[in-house]
């Protein structure tokens, strides 16, 4: 029998990465020339990260790989996911792919917090940069946990 939780996972990441996608696209269309601009660049920024982070909630929770301290909730769901944990899951993300999204985590956490303070626009285009530039690493990882989650799905077979 096909385990349920792995097969959804499988389809909730494949689902993400489609939205992912699609903000990079958008990213990479949008430069912060006005304060309109700016904002429309963070939240899209916000956005990548939170899309990232739900997937990290689902890998969590279909290994049962619980955070137990809700004052660094983000950062150790983050962490979490560089872990390589035998017998249970692979690692969701490298060393190289945990940096860039530990600034995205940084990031939206200004941004959810900037209510009186304004974007600066060197600091979204730098991150905008890095994102573009690198985003490929998060890409070959995904595709990689992916391939496993196939893998041992491909070793249960369909209940008659």
């Amino acid at each position: 029998m096909m385990h349920p939780n792995l097969a959804i996972l499988s389809a909730y990441l494949a689902s993400q990465v489609k939205t992912m996608e699609r903000l990079l696209t958008e990213i990479k269309a949008t430069e912060p020339v006005t304060r309109e601009k700016s904002s429309h660049l963070g939240y899209l920024l916000h956005n990548l990260y939170s899309a990232m982070e739900d997937l990290f909630k689902a890998v969590a929770r279909a290994f049962e790989n619980r955070v137990e301290d809700p004052g660094r909730y983000h950062r150790e769901l983050l962490k979490r996911m560089t872990l390589d944990i035998p017998g249970i899951r692979p690692a969701l993300l490298s060393p190289r792919s945990h940096t860039l999204i530990d600034e995205l985590r940084g990031f939206r956490h200004v941004f959810r917090h900037a209510y009186d303070y304004e974007l600066d626009a060197d600091k979204l285009v730098n991150l905008k940069g890095k994102v573009m530039e690198h985003w490929h690493i998060v890409t070959s990882d995904l595709d990689q946990f992916q391939d496993v989650l196939q893998e041992i799905l491909g070793k249960f077979t369909p209940a008659q």
